[in-house]
């Protein structure tokens, strides 16, 4: 597809992810113990560098919230951000070395209904984590996707201390902005053109800005001060933004402590990006899947620039790429522009991003998250029974009781076990007919289908016949002697066994010698 072929569609939906991305690429900073300009800049890599390496059209990468806690723990345990910076640049380097060995590929191993849990989670958690921010409690960061807050309170426990702090200047934006947003979608969806050209999320905000400015001006009780509003530490300027960097002392490359962090980056943020970009070919339909490998060496580049730079580490990330998805992206000229145009604003008007309510900006993922989470998806995995259901919903729960990569791993082992619990029924049928049973093994069956085998031997009753039928699928060594011992102890209860032998079979108890 030519890059400019969708610019309108593109350079509005890239309007709405700048939004979304500037409060989460702040707040994920400043819960990182890092400089909020290591947030920005990471942002900035990761919309115009992965936008233009990546092969995804609509996937969008920046600074993760789900790592966090090993940023946080890293950082103390080099101590100093430009310790740190240099184990971001090599693990970079790490994450291009996996995309040419084709590491990749793992991501192909992913259960779908895991990844939709994942979706429908992290679109719970918005709403859940977004909700104190809309009503004035601005205490814990909005990029946050943990169970446990760094401010002491859980996801739910947050809710009922905002109703303490409730604003109703915060309230009033968050509900005209959600009103807007709805609307704006109704007019653009039925082909109203300035509907469909303007993008609600920057309507939603400018109306927050335009608000709380009058409240301001008239002295209005419930007007926003500053801890209630984007925050941005820089008077304007590309030197004043490169004043508030810290770049990497490369005097740290002999520390073998940069290398054990710089690996455990690589691997973690390499899993996130992978799930991210399985989830974003999920959200964005029929398509041909992402070349994984080529998103390795992507997200490899980037990361080696933001070791350089002194940025925050980078991964691919759903809420935004959900927030690209949901506006209209077509192309990855809205990944490269939302990433232009955080630079840009941020250079010339920083006191202008400073005036946007975090109130606005809840409403937009507010909004996200119920796109991400409606009952419809809810209804669709149930109807498609129990072995899709259950990992669905365990991955969820999981994820909202934990964080991201913990929830993930619990459902990937529960999707997993259904997986194979739903291949050994079908690798081995047990067919009755009065006294006589016929076991068909019906594809290559190894040691993880011998729990179902020996349950399946032991049901058959003294006096039968038994034929065994696995001349034409491989069978492994632990199968086959689980059978010999069945065969040899037949004769005691009196159960005649006949095998089904070909001299063509691979496996040596079928074979017709």
């Amino acid at each position: 597809m030519n890059l400019f072929q969708t610019w309108r569609q593109d350079a509005r939906s890239s309007l709405v992810v700048f939004l979304v991305a500037l409060p989460l690429c702040l707040g994920i900073a400043l819960a990182s113990n890092a400089p909020l300009a290591a947030g920005l800049f990471a942002g900035i890599i990761g919309g115009i560098v992965v936008g233009t390496f990546s092969g995804s059209n609509i996937s969008v990468s920046g600074p993760a919230a789900g790592l966090t806690v090993i940023v946080v723990n890293a950082i103390a345990e080099l101590g100093a951000f430009e310790s740190f910076s240099v184990a971001v640049f090599i693990s970079g380097l790490i994450q291009i070395f996996f995309g040419f060995i084709r590491g990749g590929v793992i991501g192909n191993y992913f259960p779908n209904s895991v990844i939709k849990g994942m979706l429908a989670a992290i679109g719970l958690i918005l709403i859940l984590k977004q909700f104190p921010h809309a009503i004035g409690y601005d205490i814990d960061f909005m990029g946050d996707l943990k169970f446990m807050q760094k401010d002491g309170h859980n996801t739910f426990t947050e809710i009922f201390v905002a109703f303490d702090w409730l604003h109703w200047g915060a309230v009033i934006i968050s509900s005209v902005s959600i009103l807007i947003l709805l609307v704006w979608e109704k007019m653009s969806a039925q082909g109203y053109g300035l509907f469909k050209i303007i993008p609600g999320a920057l309507m939603a905000v400018i109306s927050g800005v335009l608000l709380n400015e009058i409240f301001l001006a008239t002295n209005f009780p419930f007007a926003l001060t500053t801890e209630h509003l984007v925050t941005l530490p820089f008077s304007g300027g590309f030197n004043d933004l490169i004043a508030n960097a810290k770049f990497p002392d490369w005097g740290h490359l002999s520390n073998p402590l940069v290398y054990k962090v710089a690996f455990t980056l690589a691997l973690v943020g390499s899993l996130e990006s992978l799930l991210s970009i399985d989830a974003a070919d999920k959200l964005a339909g029929p398509i041909k899947p992402t070349n994984k490998n080529r998103e390795m060496f992507a997200q490899g580049i980037a990361n080696t620039l933001s070791g350089i730079v002194g940025a925050l580490p980078i991964t691919a990330v759903i809420v935004r790429t959900s927030a690209n998805v949901n506006a209209g992206a077509k192309s990855k000229l809205s990944t490269i522009l939302h990433g232009a145009w955080l630079l840009l604003c941020v250079v010339l008007i920083p006191n202008v991003l400073n005036k946007i309510p975090l109130a606005a900006l809840a409403a937009i993922l507010i909004i996200v998250g119920y796109k991400l989470t409606k009952p419809a998806l809810i209804k669709s995995m149930f109807k498609k029974g129990w072995n899709q259901f259950i990992p669905f919903i365990v991955t969820i729960l999981s994820i909202l009781f934990t964080d991201l990569l913990t929830g993930i791993g619990i459902g990937l082992i529960v999707g997993l076990f259904f997986i194979l619990r739903n291949n050994m029924h079908r690798s081995i049928v047990v067919v009755k007919d009065g006294e006589s049973f016929l076991i068909r093994f019906h594809k290559d069956t190894s040691f993880l289908h011998k729990a179902f085998l020996i349950k399946a031997l032991n049901r058959i009753p003294d006096n039968s016949e038994v034929v065994i039928d696995g001349e034409k699928v491989f069978l492994d060594e632990d199968i086959i002697e689980l059978l010999e011992d069945f065969i040899q102890m037949s004769s005691k209860r009196n159960i005649t066994v006949q095998l089904e032998k070909s001299n063509l079979s691979v496996n040596r108890l079928f074979k017709d010698i």
